[in-house]
């Protein structure tokens, strides 16, 4: 049973390695293995709700897409958001590029009858990649420290955006950014 949708922000390699590298450590030292384990994939979410049509949002993306370019990314802070499954991320600098981006989609997304939920408006969406989830409150300070360890900021390039069902994640689909070929 779906537990939602997500439209994500996806990275180029050599980005989407170096937040695997985060996951990965987090793993090893048995802090968090929830994001490896439901099969996600680095990533910002631009857009969450739990119902929505696929099929409707899948030509809003890709025109979306078409008329974007990679968006550069520079991941600077570390952070945590105080809900129940404790998550730790990532947090980019809040570019005017990356904001107007998020901004444009929803608006996208709003034109075509879909409801954009108050985490998700422009005014008050928090831009993160999460790099652990359901960490233990008494390990928290530890996956702080290996992450400090981590040679911030790490920077890149966002390059394709796709649409996932959760959870586990499944892709079901996505598209290259500035990317018009037709298929």
């Amino acid at each position: 049973m779906s537990q939602g949708y997500a439209i994500e922000l996806y990275f180029d390699p050599a980005l989407e390695n170096q937040v695997l590298k985060a996951w990965n450590v987090l793993a090893r030292r048995q802090i968090s293995t929830q994001l490896i384990e439901i099969e996600s994939r680095p990533h910002i979410t631009l857009f969450s709700s739990p119902f929505i049509d696929p099929g409707k949002l899948e030509s809003i993306v890709k025109s979306f897409a078409s008329k974007q370019e990679p968006l550069r990314l520079s991941f600077s802070s570390i952070g945590s958001l105080s809900i129940e499954n404790n998550v730790l991320f990532l947090a980019p600098t809040p570019s005017m590029s990356l904001l107007q981006f998020q901004s444009q989609l929803c608006d996208a997304i709003k034109k075509e009858g879909v409801e954009v939920g108050e985490e998700y408006r422009p005014d008050s969406w928090i831009p993160y990649c999460a790099v652990a989830q359901e960490v233990p409150k008494t390990r928290m300070a530890e996956a702080f420290c290996v992450l400090r360890d981590l040679k911030l900021p790490v920077t890149g390039y966002a390059m394709d955006i796709g649409l996932v069902e959760f959870s586990p994640v499944r892709e079901l689909f996505s598209f290259v950014l500035g990317n018009i070929i037709e298929v």
